[in-house]
């Protein structure tokens, strides 16, 4: 029996999980302010466990005529303007995300970046604005496939709030550091590398046919009719 891989690029399919969480002024993504950006990578043990490799994390300014709905302000408590919070342009902030991305994307030797995230909708909207609105052209990430941890803890934990699936996960969470991309990305890497490990210590991962190499393992693209369009290269 061969073992488990042990290489990103062969556990998620050539894609590079990247755990990210935004705070913004609003929930539209094209007019609202996005005001934090944080990104955690992933790094891959010997016996092909998930945990955090490295964290990068920026105050970002309100990109010229963004919308700031007040009511998300008071929820997250950020004051965009305040001089202490020592933000970066929209332009700088994914720039410098991007190269930290682009290095641990090619040391696992992965073919595009993918987005993991709760509620990874939301998030992969408001990155994908910005990358828009500051005409980057070449984006680490896939621009439409994600995983998405709410998903994946409701199926793993039942539960679908950030807090308490990283409370049935037995991941501390601080309810007063809650709403801060920072916090939020590091529980939600947290959360993420917990189900993956989990489901491998199940015996879930690898698949049986996987696992024993067999030749007769049904190619899983054939039952993608979109498999083209969703390739990571």
């Amino acid at each position: 029996m061969s073992q488990a891989p042990k290489r990103f690029t062969d556990r998620f399919r050539g894609y590079y999980p990247v755990v990210i969480d935004v705070e913004t002024a609003g929930f539209n993504a094209k007019t609202d302010a996005l005001l934090e950006i944080c990104a955690c990578t992933l790094k891959m043990d010997e016996q092909g466990l998930l945990s955090i490799d490295q964290t990068v994390h920026f105050h970002v300014e309100p990109f010229e005529g963004a919308i700031l709905n007040p009511s998300s302000l008071a929820f997250n408590g950020i004051d965009p303007f305040n001089p202490l919070r020592g933000a970066v342009s929209e332009r700088e902030a994914l720039t410098e995300m991007f190269k930290v991305i682009r290095k641990g994307q090619k040391d696992a030797d992965c073919q595009r970046a993918v987005l993991v995230a709760h509620n990874a909708a939301f998030d992969q909207g408001f990155l994908n604005a910005a990358v828009e609105r500051n005409n980057i052209k070449r984006s680490p990430f896939h621009a439409f496939v994600s995983f998405d941890t709410t998903t994946l803890a409701a199926l793993a934990l039942g539960q679908t709030v950030l807090a308490k699936a990283c409370q049935a996960a037995g991941i501390a969470f601080d309810g007063n550091q809650a709403h801060s991309a920072l916090y939020d990305t590091e529980r939600t890497a947290e959360l993420f590398c917990h189900i993956v490990n989990r489901w491998q210590q199940l015996g879930g991962w690898p698949p049986p046919l996987l696992a024993t190499g067999d030749s007769d393992a049904p190619d899983i693209d054939a039952y993608e009719p979109n498999a083209a369009a969703d390739c990571p290269s």
